[in-house]
């Protein structure tokens, strides 16, 4: 065989490769059922696959593959899930998206925050007290999350993790068909708490401006940024107590369906 018969089969064995290669699929996570039973029913062909505790649907929408992935609740699930998931399916993307209770007093139940940052909320450390002095946890200070490179050991200490700029101008580019509400850009503050003392609620938002709180975004950030996986939070307010609006499960499947008009915006533009 000549050089360029050889050079014109090793071309059409690349071409032909690509052309049937998968791409990198987006892995967009929920919490529960109800954040991500919507999500599964909008994948076609959708696979289930368990690992330990965790599942996750392989699909695709507007033919892009796709996997949905159920955390279930708090830092640890999530951490654990989203390792799961890069190590699975090599993602291109990640969106954690679901419901959240209301910090600043501007939103409403029914919005949608865009996460351009996200925090632990729940680590905190407190100056030492003598015995009988009482508690004061205004005083309490947050602390930075420590994070080792892998490329050269180096520790590196987060006050909070960035999204991805891109997957936020996606997020919001789908705003303006949105009915439910306002969809904002704001922060995002994770721990494994469910806080209803509105004056602490106002204290977290005036101390560490947090837009909502929730129990999962920080955790699978902090995942996505050790292995440098593109990563966004979308949060919905599903009740807040600054305007006394209890949960409404619809928000849940609102925000599924917001998170879908993102998706798709994102394979429109590969």
């Amino acid at each position: 065989m000549t050089l360029f018969k050889r050079t014109l089969a090793l071309s059409l064995a690349l071409l032909s490769f690509t052309a049937f290669a998968k791409p990198q699929p987006i892995l967009v996570q929920g919490a529960m059922d109800i954040e991500t039973s919507t999500l599964v029913n909008a994948l076609e062909d959708a696979k289930e696959t368990t690992v330990g505790s965790w599942t996750f649907w392989q699909g695709e929408i507007d033919g892009y593959p796709v996997v949905v992935s159920r955390t279930e609740v708090g830092l640890a699930n999530a951490a654990a899930s989203t390792t799961i998931g890069i190590e699975l399916f090599k993602p291109k993307y990640i969106i954690n998206q679901g419901t959240s209770g209301g910090h600043d007093p501007k939103l409403y139940r029914g919005d949608i925050v865009i996460g351009e940052t996200s925090f632990n909320m729940g680590a905190y450390k407190s100056e030492f007290t003598e015995k009988g002095k009482g508690i004061n946890p205004t005083k309490w200070q947050n602390f930075d999350v420590t994070m080792r490179l892998r490329e050269n050991g180096e520790l590196v200490e987060h006050k909070q993790f960035e999204a991805d700029p891109t997957l936020v101008k996606a997020a919001l580019s789908v705003a303006g068909s949105y009915e439910k509400g306002k969809v904002v850009k704001g922060r995002i503050g994770t721990a494994d708490e469910w806080n209803r003392e509105v004056d602490r609620i106002n204290w977290l938002h005036e101390t560490f401006g947090t837009s909502v709180e929730e129990m999962e975004t920080s955790s699978a950030a902090l995942v996505a940024n050790a292995y440098n996986v593109p990563f966004v939070g979308i949060r919905i307010l599903s009740n807040t107590d600054q305007h006394k609006q209890d949960f409404d499960p619809q928000t849940a499947v609102d925000c599924q369906l917001y998170t879908i008009d993102v998706i798709k915006a994102l394979i429109s533009n590969q």
